[in-house]
């Protein structure tokens, strides 16, 4: 199974549902993409929080030294994002039959040049997995994620609503696409590997279920 984690914009926690994800499955990551805060990328992170010797992570298909959109960031760099240099890791170089977790940049139309965008790195046999969370205007923001997805025809495995249940919001949201939830990340003081140990044993039965 392959899940690409997005989002319904940038900073509502892709990262801490991509961690929840790959230590449920003990899959793999890749994040094609890194704009800026090279020390401390989101690959880093992921490798920081999960408990499990079982994954890989992967290599970016770009580092970038500015935390900008990528299209800039790449500018910036003297560089033009070529989406035939995004290559899926190759499954004879890591374990077979393993999952895969491939975390997007921002959300679906966050520019890479001047014609692509995040949505163009979906591939056919992606699963999609779109992470949400409650603030004023985030229904529209998740409402135009979703609608853009199924216009392409993207499989959309689920959503994942990051931060303390807004019941009226997400009754909306679920009521108006029909999606499955596959589960719910409270506000919690600080995320580490026991943290995200309890929420992929929560998380992992719905996910194997995908």
């Amino acid at each position: 199974m392959k899940l690409f984690i997005t989002g319904i914009s940038t900073d509502v926690g892709k990262t801490i549902a991509s961690s929840i994800i790959v230590e449920a499955l003990e899959a793999d990551y890749w994040k094609p993409i890194q704009a800026g805060d090279l020390d401390n990328s989101d690959s880093h992170k992921i490798e920081s929080y999960i408990s499990n010797n079982k994954t890989v992570i992967h290599e970016n298909s770009y580092l970038l030294n500015t935390p900008a959109s990528p299209h800039l960031a790449a500018k910036l760099d003297g560089i033009t994002i070529d989406l035939n240099q995004i290559i899926e890791p190759n499954p004879d170089n890591y374990r077979d039959k393993n999952h895969l977790i491939i975390e997007g940049a921002g959300g679906l139309f966050v520019p890479l040049n001047d014609t692509d965008c995040i949505i163009d790195l979906i591939k056919p046999d992606y699963k999609v997995v779109v992470v949400s969370r409650h603030y004023l205007g985030s229904i529209n923001h998740t409402l135009l994620t979703i609608e853009a997805l199924q216009n392409r025809k993207i499989n959309i495995a689920g959503i994942i609503f990051n931060g303390n249940e807004n019941k009226s919001t997400e009754e909306i949201i679920l009521s108006k696409t029909g999606i499955k939830v596959i589960g719910r990340i409270s506000e919690e003081p600080y995320f580490d590997k026991n943290v995200i140990l309890e929420y992929a044993d929560i998380f992992r039965e719905n996910l194997l279920n995908l």
